[in-house]
């Protein structure tokens, strides 16, 4: 290991450290942190101590950062470390630091008390994630003057941007859990309505996203869809399209044919509902012999509707394996009880057992109580024998009265 100077002398070189170890750094005053590199590993993450174990730094949110200590770190190759950065804060710095050492991946969660404007024209990133939570005030950027990719998710509603329009934007609202929700409508995102290159993303079972807010980006010839949307027949307007991706869409109704798209030459349908999904092979077949795909078009891993329940019906998907595999089990359990229930007190009892088996479990923060929040609904909601449906303030009174986070 390399013992870095204290805070009397000079900082080394950039790149100058590539060996794996421990390292001293003035992040937020002398010394104020220690650097762990591990063999393989390329990102980073910093954010306040609620983080816990999620961030590899604790920084007050709040706090000054001094950017410029990781100049000093390089990959055994020689190019910047780290190369993925995440950073959950209200700290700017790092807009001016990506002026003078380029950074491949920077996720961004902004914690802001006040309406923030950034300049960011200068700053030199390959790929930029923002993530809104529903707390924070509005941000407004002013967009890199250089080929980058922009993802934006969350609460799409706090963000806007002008200048130079990315390659590609992504963009993943912050949905409901369920499929029958009225359908969500993209906020009016001003400038960023110009891009040629843009993907949404969405959750396959949650509430749908509507396509009509697509007759705000006029200049779009790539698209790609991930999740559950609706209004998909608006698609037909789009005839300028030479890329279109479908993934992981339980539900293609509405979806117009290949020949809507005279100008398509890649198209990708995976993970896609299995009638449709038919429909669509023997299209792109037929599309073929009257003008072959330049690119690469197929359809794959058609579905029928049950695995769409198995893979995305429970909330849990996003949790560690061994969690994950503990929720599943005490969900079952509780599936079971219930429909044998013949009254509401028996409904309780079984939602109250599922319930308290995770006051003890370690990781239940807030994401994780909706989670379970989530499953109580489905279950009330599953078979049973009492007569009546079970009201969903019903189900929530029980889950609360019963948890302890």
């Amino acid at each position: 290991m390399i013992e870095l100077p204290n805070d009397n002398q000079a900082r080394p070189s950039a790149g100058s450290v590539r060996e794996v170890g421990r390292y001293p750094i003035d992040l937020t005053g002398p010394s104020s942190h220690t650097l762990v590199i591990q063999p393989g590993v390329g990102s980073l993450s910093i954010g306040p101590l609620q983080l816990g174990k999620k961030v590899d730094l604790h920084v007050a949110a709040d706090a000054n950062i001094d950017w410029n200590v990781f100049d000093a770190y390089a990959t055994p190759a020689g190019s910047p470390w780290p190369r993925f950065l995440h950073y959950t804060g209200s700290d700017l710095g790092f807009f001016d630091w990506a002026q003078k050492r380029p950074i491949e991946e920077m996720t961004w969660t902004p914690t802001l008390s006040v309406d923030t404007v950034v300049d960011a024209s200068q700053s030199n990133f390959h790929g930029f994630h923002i993530e809104l939570d529903q707390s924070g005030k509005p941000l407004s950027l002013k967009l890199p003057m250089r080929h980058f990719r922009l993802s934006v998710s969350g609460d799409l509603s706090r963000f806007s941007a002008t200048g130079d329009m990315p390659s590609l934007l992504t963009l993943a609202p912050r949905t409901g859990r369920r499929k029958n929700d009225t359908p969500f409508l993209l906020p009016d995102l001003g400038e960023l309505h110009q891009v040629t290159s843009l993907a949404l993303q969405n959750t396959p079972l949650g509430q749908p996203i509507s396509l009509e807010g697509l007759n705000r980006f006029p200049n779009l010839n790539s698209l790609s869809l991930w999740g559950n949307f609706c209004d998909l027949d608006l698609l037909a307007h789009h005839t300028q399209l030479t890329n279109l991706e479908l993934r992981f869409m339980p539900d293609l109704g509405g979806l117009p044919t290949l020949n809507a798209w005279p100008l398509l030459d890649r198209f990708i349908a995976y993970n896609v509902e299995e009638n449709a999904g038919k429909r669509l092979k023997q299209q792109m077949k037929t599309r073929a012999v009257a003008r072959p795909w330049i690119e690469h078009a197929s359809v794959s891993q058609l579905r029928k509707p049950e695995w769409w329940k198995i893979e995305f019906g429970r909330p849990f998907s996003s949790w560690p394996k061994r969690q994950a595999k503990l929720a599943n089990e005490a969900y079952n359990v509780a599936q079971v009880t219930l429909s044998e229930a013949r009254s509401f007190a028996e409904a309780e009892a079984a939602i109250t057992t599922f319930t308290v088996r995770f006051n003890n479990l370690k990781g239940i923060e807030t994401t994780e109580r909706e989670d379970l929040g989530e499953a109580v609904w489905q279950l009330s909601q599953s078979a049973h024998r009492i007569g009546q449906p079970i009201a969903e303030e019903i189900a929530q009174r029980w889950f609360d009265a019963a948890r302890d986070y």
